[in-house]
């Protein structure tokens, strides 16, 4: 059982940035990735990495401003969110599939953090 434990929430400016962490228990191989979800909305797929950060995957909606990163050393992938919007405001959570394919589905996903929040003020 692989605990994820997310860290770097928020509450912000717009304009402002965020790195958030997700520090996993235990060294993986598989696919870990970032989703969000905000109040009364579906949670949305922000994007995946490899296991060593060598492919990515990131959402449309995002990916000019946001970028997800690895340090497969230490267990902990990271997400620079830059340009913040207050749009961005949500739950913002970490996630791994014991699998190698870079899935935009949560369901896909085996292992999940508790979430962490981010808050963006206009």
């Amino acid at each position: 059982q692989v605990l994820l434990v997310e860290s770097g929430g928020g509450l912000v400016q717009a304009g402002a940035s965020l790195r958030l962490s997700c520090a996993a228990s235990e060294r993986t191989f598989y696919v870990m990735a970032w989703f969000r979800q905000a109040l009364g909305k579906e949670r949305e797929f922000i994007g995946a990495i490899n296991w060593s950060g060598g492919s990515t995957k990131t959402a449309d909606s995002v990916r000019a401003r946001f970028t997800i990163s690895r340090d497969s050393a230490k267990n902990t992938m990271f997400l620079q969110m830059n340009s913040l919007k207050p749009e961005d405001t949500a739950v913002y959570f970490c996630a791994q599939t014991e699998g190698y394919f870079l899935s935009p589905k949560a369901s896909d996903y085996d292992y999940w953090g508790q979430g962490t929040q981010v808050t963006v003020s206009s």
